[in-house]
């Protein structure tokens, strides 16, 4: 039998708000992570993606990263770990210290396999195949676009290998067609979907990132049952490992994963992660505010009931709300040591007859675009003028944008060498 605890979007350094880091946070979910690898003495660690929340992590972030899984492999030394990169994560980064990381027990992989592998010798595959004693693992990080003959090749590869029908599991880190994205933006950096078929086939269980709710597909009925056994085949989200936002209502866990031989069964336990802080609306009875007064005065008795969270204000256009108001907010919270945190993007209900199209979308004119020289900052100067633009949305999209054009130009690099590798290798024969 084969047993993994899979995990996903760790978003290490995340700083909610441009003002509130998350180690604190982190550091509460990783003490119950390795407690529950000591109890249950997995084969393997999969972390799905999204180690990282920037591709550039500060260096107390990635000193972050290295304590904790050094710390994982000194409590549990015979368990490999095996982290791939995400969407957030910068490539080359992740792989850079893969040679340092294999003497902890891990296997690194940022940089996917090129198409350019296909039609050379085949040898390629082994730096995507953890192979363990009692099974095969698939080291799939996010990629661009499809490539469905790659894939294909790495689960034939293991099946050629697999003449004891030892289990089989592949990672990947995108978005599947029937997956649930409640909680999660799927505007943010234009998030497209791909039909299974273009994963392959050969594999037991496919433990997938990037959304942030748990779930198996084609069991939407079962998302947080915490013991469910499907025949193989099975395609999960484990979820994030934290909440981003009041969106995500629902529980986050890890998946412990246990299947006997391949194409046999595939049981899954959730272990159900407890958070340091959780996510709020006020009003929590889902009306809206209709003054300044009265959301500041809830904001008080909140903050007086809970002490510690993250909470966001929902008010009604009609609301007389002063320019001081966030700063009101913020001095209420300020006695509360960083423990109550305050998302100043209000969910603002009603209709600004001022500034708002009949679609209740903000109005921006050509013209308005024509004078941008820097989108972000004419945004940032005329916001005033846009009460329901969400501005951070906005710059998450613009580094969205500047994220995938870095991965697209990796991606061209690591074709290119692997051109060069194969013209390197036809003049020495």
């Amino acid at each position: 039998m084969m047993k993994i605890i899979h995990t996903a979007d760790l978003h290490l350094g995340q700083i909610l708000y441009q003002n509130y880091d998350r180690v604190d946070e982190h550091e509460h979910f990783f003490k119950q992570l390795e407690q529950w690898c000591l109890e249950e003495q997995p084969d393997a660690l999969v972390l799905s993606g999204d180690v990282f929340d920037i591709q550039q992590p500060s260096a107390s972030t990635k000193k972050a990263f290295t304590d904790y899984f050094v710390r994982l492999h000194k409590l549990i030394p015979g368990m490999k770990m095996v982290i791939t990169a995400g969407n957030h994560d910068s490539a080359s980064r992740i792989q850079a210290d893969q040679a340092v990381w294999e003497m902890a027990n891990a296997r690194l992989v940022g940089i996917a396999p090129s198409p350019e592998c296909l039609g050379g010798p085949d040898g390629w595959q082994d730096d995507f195949i953890v192979e363990l004693p009692v099974g095969y693992i698939v080291t799939l990080p996010y990629m661009t676009g499809e490539r469905t003959e790659v894939i294909q090749s790495l689960l034939d590869y293991v099946a050629a290998k697999n003449t004891e029908e030892k289990p089989v599991v592949m990672t990947g880190h995108l978005a599947v067609t029937g997956m649930d994205p409640s909680g999660h933006n799927m505007e943010i950096g234009n998030i497209k979907t791909q039909g299974l078929d273009s994963l392959g086939k050969g594999y037991d269980y496919l433990a997938l990132g990037h959304i942030h709710k748990p779930q198996t597909i084609g069991h939407q009925e079962d998302c947080f049952e915490d013991d469910v056994t499907y025949p193989s085949g099975v395609v999960r989200y484990s979820g994030s490992a934290l909440h981003v936002s009041c969106d995500e209502t629902y529980p986050h866990t890890v998946s412990v994963v246990e299947i006997e031989k391949h194409d046999g069964d595939v049981r899954i336990r959730q272990r159900h992660i407890d958070e340091l802080r959780y996510f709020y609306v006020l009003p929590q009875s889902g009306a809206a505010f209709t003054s300044a007064d009265e959301a500041l005065k809830a904001v008080e008795a909140f903050a007086q009931e809970k002490g510690k969270g993250y909470i966001r204000l929902r008010l009604n256009y009609a609301a007389a709300i002063p320019a001081n108001f966030n700063n009101a907010v913020y001095d209420i919270l300020a006695g509360y040591n960083d423990e109550l945190r305050f998302n100043p993007k209000h969910i603002w209900e009603g209709k600004n007859t001022e500034t708002e199209s009949d679609s209740g979308k903000p109005v921006f004119e050509v013209a308005d675009f024509q004078e941008m020289t820097d989108p972000m900052t004419f945004i940032e100067k005329t916001r005033e003028q846009y009460p329901g633009l969400d501005l951070d949305l906005v710059r998450e999209l613009f580094r969205e944008v500047q994220e995938e054009m870095h991965r697209m130009d990796e991606d061209e690099m690591t074709a290119q060498k692997a051109k060069d590798d194969k013209k390197a290798a036809k003049k020495k024969e």
